[in-house]
């Protein structure tokens, strides 16, 4: 019996991509030496809890990686009725009184259970992957026919939507991105590419005109406007401009992680990260983080490419644009080049829930990369 187990365990560790799983936790790991030298130099608001709460969501989203990735993928696309409900469940709770509004966010994206505070959004990118990869292999070749597009569509713009009037903006496009990402690479039709292009200019007069809130239009606007940049120094640009001085400030080696001379901006701890590694770290440290968060991007790109179906690439597909995304916004964020959105640094930010969503889609990654033989089964397997 001892014997059997120890041969499933020792299977297990063979299947597992741990490449990939080493990245994941070296980015990790960095971001909680930041935090701890941001607590350690005495940040204002950047307290222990900061890198200690990472620590532990580390550790809770490390066995929850583990776990999915012991799980034939397959099975956890059948179970969809089970925690894509409750992800929906607990967005929707955002609109009621237990929904909380952080100080200094224009959305309000946390959701207080009493014992703990989450950000369900995070939960429900997890659950979408998984919703929408079922759903486009269920489709397979039928997705460009009209009725099988259509209701594609509304599954994927359905949680655009829903953050939307949530009024978290930044995490809409990535859902958007995702959704678009995750269709092209199903083989969308080349008919609704060319349909999509040209409604995009119109749907972005249309936003413009009628949707956007005018404190979104001047996050925009103030990037490409000297004179509003110098009227809004201590109003919409405040962060922007003090992000740019941090990374300026740190030059090619930056000043260190104890005891330099640091520039603060609010939310360094969380959206604006990249500025105190550039503070920090210098040209060096921000190019060496580029190039962490772009190898843990190829490694999930490829274990889509080695995936034994469908499902497989498109949940790998989904991980990957959803980190890909992530990493766009807010770097270009920190380097004043796309507006503030309120868009963490995969891995590296502070956040408890995005760390423990991001190693469960972790998770989802590594089954596939483990299930791609027939013969390997954990907990499931079923055949194709």
């Amino acid at each position: 019996m001892v014997k059997k187990a120890l041969k499933v365990v020792v299977d297990y560790i063979k299947h597992l991509d741990k490449i990939l799983i080493l990245l994941c936790l070296a980015a990790s790991g960095f971001g909680i030496l930041l935090l701890y030298s941001m607590s350690a130099n005495d940040f204002a608001d950047v307290s222990e809890s900061y890198y200690k709460t990472q620590i532990y969501a580390l550790a809770i989203g490390f066995v929850a990686m583990l776990t999915v990735a012991a799980i034939d993928y397959r099975f956890i696309s059948k179970i969809w009725f089970i925690y894509a409900p409750a992800a929906l469940i607990l967005v929707f709770l955002l609109f009621t009184p237990l929904g909380l509004q952080a100080n200094g966010a224009d959305d309000i994206g946390w959701l207080n259970l009493g014992f703990v505070t989450i950000q369900p959004s995070e939960l429900l990118k997890v659950a979408f992957i998984m919703t929408f990869a079922t759903h486009l292999y269920k489709v397979d070749k039928n997705m460009n026919r009209l009725p099988h597009f259509i209701l594609l569509c509304i599954h994927g713009l359905f949680p655009v939507g829903l953050i939307s009037l949530q009024g978290d903006d930044g995490t809409a496009i990535v859902f958007l991105f995702m959704f678009v990402i995750m269709m092209l690479v199903a083989g969308l039709a080349l008919r609704y590419i060319i349909a999509g292009c040209i409604a995009v200019p119109v749907g972005v007069y249309f936003v413009w005109n009628y949707i956007m809130q005018p404190h979104h239009k001047a996050r925009i606007l103030v990037l490409f406007d000297p004179e509003m940049q110098e009227a809004e120094i201590k109003g919409i640009w405040f962060q922007q401009f003090w992000g740019k001085v941090a990374l300026g400030t740190g030059k090619m080696t930056g000043v260190g992680l104890f005891g330099g001379d640091y520039v603060y901006t609010s939310f360094i701890h969380n959206d604006f990260i990249f500025a105190y590694i550039g503070n920090a770290l210098g040209f060096v440290g921000c190019i060496c983080t580029v190039v962490l968060l772009l190898l843990i991007c190829m490694k999930v790109y490829m274990n889509s490419v080695g995936s034994k179906n469908k499902m497989g690439k498109l949940i790998c597909i989904g991980v990957f644009s959803m980190i890909l995304i992530h990493s766009i916004l807010n770097i270009g964020m920190v380097l004043a080049v796309l507006p503030v959105i309120g868009i963490p640094l995969p891995f590296i930010s502070a956040g408890g829930t995005s760390t423990v969503a991001l190693y469960a889609s972790m998770g989802l990654v590594l089954s596939v990369y483990g299930h791609r033989e027939k013969k390997y089964h954990m907990f499931y397997t079923e055949k194709d």
